[in-house]
């Protein structure tokens, strides 16, 4: 049978928020991320994103708190994600991260090993292990300029290329999902928030 991953063990919608559509993304970093879904904007969708400058276990613990504080002061969400990648950061620590995550209700968008694999993926599919530095290298090229990691841009320059990034991450998804998650680099599941967020925006 095949190894479930963190949000597909998630199915169920909070009893109570009936035709909400309130994301809470808690991310990693403080700017790259963050400005990237905020750029999520839809009728019948809001996202709060939020960058806490925490990695693995940290994150999922503030995202935890934050959604604590939020309920209690009447806010209320569909889905919580975080998103974190593995960069250099310990495998026990990433995998009591997505363990935490999942015992708690939150999803996991994890990158192996970056975020900016999901950028690259928007315009060709590779299953090369490359270095955050290597696919920031790759983009200047294929961005015809450089990349800058707090460009709160992207989500516009790349929203035309998002269905090819997409198919291109769940491919990739697919042939690494059922091996132990020290074997899947690269892989991303930033796709699957994105799915979520894009059919209300």
């Amino acid at each position: 049978m095949a190894r479930k991953t963190a949000t597909t063990r998630l199915r169920g919608v909070p009893s109570g928020v009936r035709g909400l559509r309130k994301f809470l993304i808690v991310c990693e970093g403080k700017k790259t991320e963050p400005n990237y879904f905020k750029s999520f904007k839809g009728e019948l969708c809001e996202v709060e994103a939020v960058g806490i400058g925490r990695n693995t276990v940290s994150l999922v613990d503030a995202a935890i708190r934050l959604r604590e504080e939020k309920v209690k002061s009447g806010e209320r969400f569909i889905e919580v994600w975080v998103v974190f990648d593995k960069d250099d950061f310990p495998w026990g620590d990433f995998r009591e991260a997505v363990s935490k995550a999942l015992k708690n209700k939150i999803f996991c968008a994890y990158s192996i090993e970056a975020f900016e694999l999901w950028y690259f993926l928007h315009f060709t599919y590779s299953e090369a292990q490359l270095s955050r530095d290597d696919y920031c290298r790759k983009l200047d090229s294929l961005l015809g300029r450089r990349y800058e990691k707090n460009d709160a841009g992207m989500y516009k320059v790349l929203r035309g290329k998002m269905k090819t990034a997409i198919r291109n991450a769940r491919v990739l998804h697919a042939k690494k999902h059922q091996l132990p998650v020290t074997e899947q680099n690269p892989v991303t599941l930033v796709y699957e928030l994105v799915e979520k967020l894009i059919r209300f925006d």
